[in-house]
């Protein structure tokens, strides 16, 4: 394969400058951050052919999420890369754009300053992001991949820049259009309950394992490789792997490691401690922690909806017998226990207490929608639940759901070659 690095300078505040622009008094557009992209090209194709052929931007999971490195072309990239240059996008606040992390936010000012900076990092500041890049690469409406998060910016994208899109491939990403996350978090608890009774089933003896560690953990005090406490509740954060579709086995491999037999008797090894550290630990992308509830929060406050569905849901607090380990939800005392949050508590409560944020979708526009897109729904998705996407699927004209229960959220990492290629087979043939 071949690469070529893009920058972009965007403004942060796209409503901001398009007054500007529209007042076309010549004062500056606001202040301006730097996107970054990637872009890859099959070596199979000369370098005058790759110039002729379409873009697909690819827009990744998070929020908080850079886009993916490759080191090769494989996968649904494999796929993508015979017919399309492929742009993967460092969403801004990720990556090589501009970044925001516990040691940039602050330069930016008070709490409440930085609160109101990252209201500009939401999906719809995603899209104006692409747009601005589909003009600046002079390209035609363009073809967008969606992955999980991915997926709900391009129904924001759908929304308000359709003239922007030639078609739209999502993958576990059909985000809901309204109600409220509360509504999530009742479904994503249910799923995530039966996706523990079934992991329990094909590992009966990493029952014992998870409260031999709960037990141990509520009488030794032991820290993870960043100094932080390794609490019950953060060790239920383990259970990020039980939305992978293979990588759900990574778990049984996390816990067997758990042990070793030390002079002042059992302690967790630094094997376990390393390799729990990388899944619960939010250092890298903080933003997914500061951003995500935002995702469902349309017009209202979401108020740590995840932490008060806990209430509804009993069965998964750190004191339960037997221990259910989380999914994805984001809880207050992330910013009490990860080193890399802490100087970010204000900033999360004022988000998660803001009640006017914008609109994240215009259900008009998507009732009328005339641009091709397909939208793989995974039946037993831990992450997005599946009644949840099927209601938005009805509600998004011409969309073609292909609801399928061979992966779980991370399917395009175990066959991406294969269900790239059947959601771009239904957009160019209308289904068929």
């Amino acid at each position: 394969m071949r690469t070529v690095e893009h920058y972009f300078t965007v403004p942060l505040d796209h409503s901001t400058a398009m007054d500007h622009a529209r007042a076309g008094d010549g004062r500056p557009s606001g202040e301006t951050i730097t996107v970054f992209a990637r872009e890859y090209v099959s070596a199979a194709h000369s370098e005058e052919a790759a110039a002729r052929l379409p873009w697909l931007l690819f827009l990744q999971g998070g929020p908080g999420g850079r886009g993916n490195r490759w080191g090769s072309l494989g996968g649904w990239g494999k796929a993508a890369a015979q017919d399309f240059r492929i742009l993967m996008l460092d969403q801004r606040g990720t990556g090589l754009s501009t970044p925001l992390d516990r040691t940039t936010l602050p330069a930016i000012g008070s709490a409440a300053e930085q609160a109101a900076y990252l209201e500009h990092f939401r999906a719809d500041s995603i899209v104006a992001d692409a747009e601005l890049i589909r003009r600046a690469l002079e390209s035609p409406a363009w073809t967008i991949y969606g992955q999980s998060y991915g997926g709900f910016c391009a129904l924001t994208y759908l929304s308000f820049a359709p003239e922007g899109l030639r078609e739209v491939l999502i993958t576990g990403g059909l985000a809901p259009l309204a109600g409220s996350a509360d509504d999530v978090y009742r479904a994503t608890y249910q799923r995530v309950a039966a996706r523990n009774d079934e992991y329990f089933g094909w590992y009966p003896e990493d029952r014992d394992v998870v409260e031999r560690i709960a037990r141990h953990l509520r009488s030794t005090p032991e820290f993870l490789p960043d100094g932080g406490p390794l609490t019950v509740e953060r060790f239920q954060m383990a259970g990020a792997f039980l939305g992978g579709n293979t990588r759900v086995d990574s778990l049984h491999y996390l816990l067997e490691d758990a042990f070793v037999d030390t002079a002042s008797g059992p302690r967790l090894s630094d094997a376990f401690l390393e390799q729990l550290h990388s899944v619960v630990s939010r250092r890298s992308n903080p933003l997914y922690a500061l951003m995500h509830e935002s995702i469902y929060g349309q017009g209202h406050a979401t108020n740590w909806s995840a932490w008060r569905m806990l209430g509804e849901n009993p069965w998964f607090r750190p004191d339960a017998d037997p221990l259910l380990l989380t999914g994805e939800m984001v809880y207050p005392w992330y910013f009490e226990q990860d080193t890399a949050l802490r100087p970010l508590r204000e900033v999360a409560e004022l988000l998660a207490t803001k009640k006017d944020w914008t609109p994240l979708y215009d259900p008009g526009v998507l009732t009328a929608n005339t641009v091709p897109v397909a939208a793989a729904v995974y039946s037993d998705d831990i992450y997005v639940d599946r009644d949840l996407s099927l209601q938005t699927a009805a509600a998004v004209r011409g969309l073609q759901v292909w609801e399928t229960a061979d992966f779980h959220h991370d399917g395009i990492a175990d066959d991406g070659e294969r269900i790239f290629a059947r959601l771009l087979g239904m957009v160019r043939s209308g289904g068929r």
